[in-house]
């Protein structure tokens, strides 16, 4: 009768099982190495880069509609990918976890190990000193073993080394001859590795702070002329930045005038500071509540306002033409002082009117250019300031009519969209142009009404930041600074001290091993040997050596 077949073994079957097993040991053990941690944090440092490119649609959402309709064919690609919002993009943001678990699984074994090895004794003198890097043996003559074993014990422990001396019955290996009277061995710079722990988890303090300051931090920008109110209310913000987790009830209510404007520029005639502004503040009157007193208080460039954890910083200024325009029938449709942004450093300034309140139905634009200095050539035919500072205001205007909002489209309230208005003419065939100095007006052609410069006012270009994690990133950044200075000037080595006797005489060994680089190894044990020939009263040669056998 033939044999039964045996059933197959289980361990066939859980054989699989142990290969994914191995597989995510063998990952885990990639992620949590530090040339992985490195490559993350260049990872990180690449992936940020198309966030200076390309326009971000938290930051600015109208550039980065205009990219778009700019670009039909690639923008859509462009946006798939995540690159008009790269740090709420989800391949960022796995960069960006991964190099955190990467870290904290360097980090904690490190921990661990670095507890035992403190609470550790240092290891026993090897039998072979002279295979040690740095190796020197000195004749102590008819001094007593137990004399330099003490000193030797004494000597290491005022230098702040961990000193663990072996008794003389038990020094080296069991069972050994020898004529070993006893040893110390001794180690320091355990700090160095506490630098360098101290350097990854300040790294970690780090990116979770960048991670708190993301999604609960909030950035607001406005632009806000000399006598007017800027509330931090949303309807007042010109953009707003926010974290997913920032709720918008939630802002502090505060109030910031503008009460004047006031920047002053170099006038040298000599020099390559010619225009340079000099000085750059702003009166304000604040209140942190509405219940709270008005508060005067200077605004200055890196002198910000605070509001409890929120700062209100001076980032720019500019000009803000006071337009007033009336139609047909002489009835005020628009009048304001309009903010034109500067385009280089002489404050050359662009910007738009728009006007739709007319009774007829119809819509005006304007396209503006404001020169605080400019002769009246220039505004006529070079429309560019000479100098920042108001010594001879200009405005030079394009007449515009049609729709001002096509498709209700939002739009930048610094820029015209003249895809569905057109240009009236002159009588002589060439598009309205209105050049205006202070006080002056200028009737429309066809019985549109007139437009007339008033003046102009100065702005402030405001900045209110909420970072809540501003504060541990500066004391992560702080410790990452400390950690490394430590992990590269603090040496950890360890030395080891043997009394030997031969022929009736004691002989003293002394030798050195550093965990890493030393090239100070060959002083500390010079040094080490000189002090303890000097405290047992013996005249020590400036190095002596064995060589090893090999």
């Amino acid at each position: 009768m033939p044999a039964a077949t045996p059933p197959p073994a289980r361990d066939d079957v859980a054989q699989p099982r142990l290969g994914t097993l191995g597989l995510l040991r063998w990952a885990w053990r990639q992620l949590t190495s530090m040339r992985t941690a490195l490559l993350l944090l260049l990872l990180l440092a690449v992936a940020a880069v198309p966030g200076s490119v390309f326009p971000q649609r938290g930051i600015d959402p109208v550039r980065t509609r205009t990219y778009l309709q700019q670009h039909q064919a690639l923008g859509p690609w462009l946006d798939r990918a995540g690159l008009f919002d790269v740090y709420a993009s989800p391949w960022f943001s796995a960069i960006y976890l991964l190099l955190f678990i990467s870290l904290v699984g360097c980090v904690v074994p490190r921990l661990r190990l670095l507890w035992r090895e403190v609470r550790s004794q240092p290891p026993r003198a090897p039998r072979r000193l002279d295979r040690m890097p740095e190796h020197r043996v000195v004749d102590l003559g008819d001094v007593a073993p137990a004399t330099a074993l003490a000193a030797a014990r004494e000597l290491l422990a005022a230098r702040r080394y961990r000193v663990r001396a072996d008794d003389p019955a038990t020094d080296g290996p069991a069972g050994a001859v020898s004529s070993a009277y006893g040893s110390v061995s001794a180690e320091r710079g355990y700090l160095r590795e506490v630098g360098n722990l101290l350097f990854h988890l300040a790294l970690l303090v780090v990116i979770v702070a960048v991670a708190v300051g993301h999604l609960l931090g909030w950035r607001v920008d406005a632009i806000v002329p000399a006598g007017e109110t800027f509330a931090n209310t949303t309807s007042q913000h010109d953009t707003f930045t926010k974290g997913p987790w920032v709720d918008e009830e939630s802002l502090p209510p505060f109030t910031v005038r503008v009460d004047k404007v006031t920047v002053d520029f170099e006038t040298g005639l000599k020099g390559k500071q010619f225009g340079q502004p000099r000085s750059f503040e702003a009166a304000t009157t604040t209140r942190a509540t509405p219940d709270s007193p008005e508060v005067r208080q200077r605004l200055a460039v890196n002198e910000p306002l605070s509001f409890g954890q929120s700062s209100v910083y001076l980032l720019g200024n500019g000009y803000a033409p006071i337009i007033t325009v009336k139609d047909g029938q002489g009835r005020q449709v628009y009048h304001q002082a309009t903010v034109f942004r500067p385009q280089d450093n002489n404050y050359t300034s662009n910007g738009a009117v728009k006007v739709s309140a007319l009774p007829d139905g119809k819509q005006l634009g304007f396209l503006g250019m404001f020169a605080p200095t400019i002769s009246d050539q220039g505004l006529r035919m070079r429309p560019q300031s000479d100098f920042p500072a108001p010594v001879a205001p200009g405005l030079l205007l394009e007449l515009w009519e049609g729709t001002l909002f096509p498709d209700g489209r939002p739009q930048s309230v610094y820029t015209l969209d003249t895809s569905r208005m057109t240009q009236p003419r002159q009588e002589s065939g060439l598009p309205v142009r209105i050049a205006l100095r202070p006080g002056e007006t200028m009737a429309l052609p066809g019985g549109r009404g007139s437009v007339t410069f008033d003046g102009y006012e100065r702005f402030a270009g405001l900045s209110v930041r909420y970072d809540p994690g501003k504060p541990v990133a500066l004391a992560g950044a702080g410790l990452v600074l400390v950690g490394l200075l430590m992990s590269l000037l603090i040496r950890r080595r360890r030395v080891f001290v043997r009394i030997t006797t031969r022929d009736g005489r004691t002989l003293l060994e002394t030798a050195g091993l550093a965990k890493s680089e030393d090239p100070r190894l060959a002083e500390a044990v010079d040094d080490l040997t000189a002090e303890l020939c000097s405290r047992l009263r013996v005249d020590a040669p400036a190095r002596t050596t064995e060589e090893s056998p090999r």
